[in-house]
């Protein structure tokens, strides 16, 4: 008889409680330094709203970040273990954060001791809701009643089919989190130009486009995924925002009036993703074409 499986994210994935839940899904927790003190990234925001969140940055403060800790790995791994189950770990992409690879190893170490479980990592390719799309895909299969091996072998197939289009009022953050270099943050924020932000074939956030203009770089998010979602009517798109919700409002109404989709669900850009991107990003996901961009 095959085994349980539970699927695990990270605090990258943004994923809001209801839909974790809706899909019995756990994540492992990041940390932020915010105001000097270190504290699990939460996805629910519970030590800090994000509006202070968002308003430090606003404000010249700078928020941190740590990749998932090799206890918190132990934690996690450890109680689905002890419960029968095999693991499934769809973590950010590995050009973003080394977490996947701490938890290949701790992953290696524990099961050293349970040789008849199976713990997978897996590189998701992505960050932000494209990697909670992929656990939510993986939750589905599954459901399906997929071994964990199976789970695995599906999703590696999956990654490059996940869009997303983000736009960012400025690349400042993203150069203070190491994320562009100087001159490409002053070349964007010169005239208005707003970057088109995706994640490319291999999992980097590459500049794809640039838009004159706040309302124009919605606009142009909007185009882009019309070009390349798959099955409009059988999908949600995904509107993620950095506290800025009546723009992220206007967005949801401009996808809908665009895109035949079944709906669109609106929630925050958590805080390890936030404190790279900035407050007032927008960013919309959905599946699509594959991704074949290399930036």
């Amino acid at each position: 008889m095959a085994r349980p499986v539970q699927i695990l994210t990270d605090s990258c994935s943004d994923m809001p409680k209801e839909i974790r839940e809706q899909y019995g899904i756990d994540y492992v927790k990041m940390n932020t330094v915010y105001q000097g003190k270190e504290t699990p990234a939460s996805l629910d925001f519970e030590y800090y709203t994000p509006k202070e969140l968002y308003d430090t940055m606003r404000n010249g403060g700078r928020v941190t970040t740590t990749q998932v800790p090799v206890d918190e790995f132990e934690r996690a791994f450890t109680k689905y273990l002890s419960e029968g189950k095999d693991v499934v770990y769809i973590g950010c992409a590995l050009k973003q954060s080394s977490s996947v690879n701490t938890g290949t190893v701790v992953a290696k170490r524990l099961l050293e001791k349970e040789p008849e479980a199976k713990i997978f990592c897996v590189d998701a390719m992505n960050a932000c809701f494209g990697e909670a799309l992929l656990a939510m895909r993986a939750a589905e299969y599954r459901d399906q009643g997929m071994t964990a091996e199976e789970i695995h072998e599906k999703i590696l197939g999956d990654r490059n089919f996940v869009n997303e289009y983000c736009t960012v009022h400025t690349l400042d953050y993203m150069k203070r989190a190491g994320r562009v270099t100087a001159s490409k943050a002053f070349f964007g924020n010169l005239f208005g130009v707003k970057p088109i932000i995706i994640a490319d074939a291999v999992g980097a956030q590459v500049g794809y486009k640039k838009a004159k203009g706040r309302q124009t770089s919605m606009q142009e998010i909007v185009n882009l995924l019309k070009e390349t979602i798959t099955d409009p009517e059988k999908q949600t798109v995904y509107v993620l925002h950095g506290d800025c919700q009546e723009e992220a409002d206007e967005l949801a109404k401009m996808v809908k009036e665009a895109i035949p989709c079944k709906d669109t669900y609106t929630t925050y850009i958590g805080p390890i993703i936030g404190a790279s991107l900035g407050p007032d990003a927008l960013a919309l996901f959905a599946w699509g074409k594959e991704i074949t961009f290399v930036g």
